[in-house]
């Protein structure tokens, strides 16, 4: 006999019941690229490349991308109407939300030290 999935769940005790709809809810919210996220929020790419002044191809292009810039990734975001938030979670600490990063307009805090370069070593 052949039992659909939703007969199976009505046989589970209520609290695995509410474990699966809660997995099931967690799972609905991840997506697997920036193409289903654009066709989550029901955009074309043509729609998005003319919101980030490119061609067609480019968003394409954008959409199979491993790596890339967070500025990039920020502004198809936004293209789609969505917002870039970047949550760092290290053990045992709260999680914690980097503001600003990848966009043009940040400017470095004065409070952090600057990257130098190597320093030549001094003729004797």
């Amino acid at each position: 006999m052949v039992r659909n999935l939703n007969d199976m769940l009505a046989d589970l005790p209520p609290e695995r019941q509410a474990g699966v709809e809660a997995r099931y809810q967690e799972l609905k919210q991840e997506v697997e690229g920036l193409r289903e996220l654009r066709q989550i929020a029901g955009k074309a790419q043509l729609e998005i490349a003319e919101a980030l002044n490119i061609k067609q191809p480019s968003v394409s292009k954008i959409e199979k991308q491993a790596d890339m810039y967070l500025s990039t990734l920020r502004s198809y975001v936004e293209a789609v109407g969505g917002k870039l938030e970047l949550v760092v979670k290290l053990p045992r600490r709260p999680a914690l939300h980097l503001q600003h990063l990848g966009e043009a307009s940040a400017t470095p805090s004065s409070s952090v030290a600057k990257p130098r370069g190597r320093r030549r070593a001094a003729a004797s």
